[in-house]
């Protein structure tokens, strides 16, 4: 059916994203309701619904109906971001920020060091590497590791939203994906500088400044904590239509950090945090946030899927497979490694690995970013991080579900929902 409506309304972009916008939302959570019954994360439907019915399988969603839902994809975004801040409190932050830092710090080092050695080794393999001089060799494997790294904001509030995990696991793995998302950002803009060094692209390219990675994290804080400040005085001298202005605050910050050139997650993550230590009301402003994100989500993960060519993945699968056996072995020694720096026990730390699997839309933008920079050595970089990224934005989620269902964080299968009460007798009552 929506191939054949799609062609009617060619001529008018604007209703052809909303017939999409419409049609991925029914699509999607269909199909994840399907994954709940088959005892698979609902994320994991979702991103499965935008490989089948996108541009490179059924066809049902065109790439212009794609690219015109990008805001969609920003909004998302930005309320993950939101939301995530608004789950760390400053007692928190204080009692448990080192021990994350070091978690962090061992995982990423170690899944960075293994993730470059292993494209370094198999680079004869790779296309775009093969030919290469050693040291341009190194840079594009030490550039093809810092996006391989990114962990995943997005699928682990999914997860947690869908569990309603609140656990030692569920907190400290969010800690270290939260974390992790602002040093990647800084680590891929230095290493992304020297591979320009050491191979200069074509034309100028689009390589950040220092200065300009400075303001991107810096501004990022600021802009971040004013509106926070804003968002918590309006919680305690208005605080109403919250629903309706959840989704104001997550288009303001889109549009700030766009026209002030900073960190969208960063600021939006900021602006959650100073929320929810500042206003009393936050847990209701979180409340409503959740509630109006719901849709968004489900389209969010449905495009990120759809952005997937399984046609160019499957035969990238023999390189990427070894490649993703050893990121995720990296990360479990990682966090093994951290928690032993830690000189402490951490309650549920040995599951936290499995929450760091999970890829998907930070790291598909920052491999659009070394595609544009690199146009023939990035594009096939590119497309091998797309396969990798696909098979861990299917994999991850499922293992994180099964992390917090082992440590009792999460059910395996949701209770059922109460009948409510019949309306006429409820009231009569």
């Amino acid at each position: 059916g929506m191939r054949l409506i799609v062609p009617l309304g060619s001529q008018g972009q604007g209703s052809q994203a909303l017939l999409s916008f419409g049609f991925l939302i029914l699509a999607a959570y269909t199909v994840g309701e399907i994954a709940t019954g088959a005892r698979i994360p609902k994320v994991v439907g979702y991103l499965m619904s935008g490989i089948l019915f996108g541009p490179h399988l059924l066809a049902a969603v065109t790439p212009e109906g794609i690219e015109r839902l990008t805001p969609v994809s920003n909004l998302a975004v930005a309320l993950i971001a939101f939301l995530a801040g608004a789950e760390l409190r400053w007692a928190e932050v204080r009692e448990r920020g080192v021990m994350l830092t070091k978690i962090m710090t061992a995982e990423l080092t170690m899944a960075f060091a293994a993730i470059t050695a292993v494209v370094s080794a198999l680079h004869g393999f790779i296309p775009g590497l093969s030919g290469s001089s050693p040291m341009e060799v190194l840079a594009f494997s030490m550039v093809f590791a810092s996006v391989a790294i990114v962990h995943s904001p997005a699928v682990t509030m999914a997860l947690l939203s869908e569990t309603g995990a609140r656990g030692p696991v569920a907190r400290n793995t969010l800690g270290v994906v939260l974390l992790a998302d602002v040093a990647v950002v800084l680590l891929f803009s230095a290493v992304l500088s020297v591979a320009r060094t050491v191979a200069p692209p074509p034309g100028l390219g689009t390589g950040s400044t220092l200065g300009g990675v400075v303001w991107e994290i810096t501004g990022a804080l600021f802009i971040g904590a004013i509106l926070g400040a804003a968002v918590a005085a309006y919680m305690r001298w208005v605080g109403r239509e919250l629903v309706f202005f959840a989704v104001l605050v997550a288009f303001f910050g889109v549009e700030l950090a766009r026209l002030a050139h900073v960190e969208l997650l960063l600021t939006l993550l900021t602006a959650g945090f100073v929320t929810e230590n500042l206003a009393a009301e936050g847990d209701e402003l979180r409340s409503a946030m959740s509630r109006s994100a719901a849709p968004i989500f489900v389209v969010f993960f449905a495009l990120s899927g759809a952005k997937i060519d399984m046609v160019q993945v499957l035969p990238l699968l023999p390189l990427v497979v070894p490649v993703a056996l050893v990121r995720a072995s990296a990360i479990w020694a990682g966090v093994r490694l951290g928690l032993r720096w830690t000189s402490g026990e951490v309650k549920g730390g040995e599951r936290v690995w499995m929450g760091l699997v999970s890829q998907a839309g930070v790291a598909i933008g920052l491999a659009a970013i070394l595609a544009e920079a690199y146009p023939v050595r990035g594009t096939a970089l590119a497309g091998l991080l797309l396969a990798l990224i696909a098979l861990n934005e299917t994999v991850g989620p499922i293992l994180f579900r099964r992390a917090l269902v082992a440590s009792g964080e999460a059910v395996a299968e949701p209770p059922p929902e109460e009948p409510e009460a019949t309306p006429a007798r409820s009231r009569s009552a």
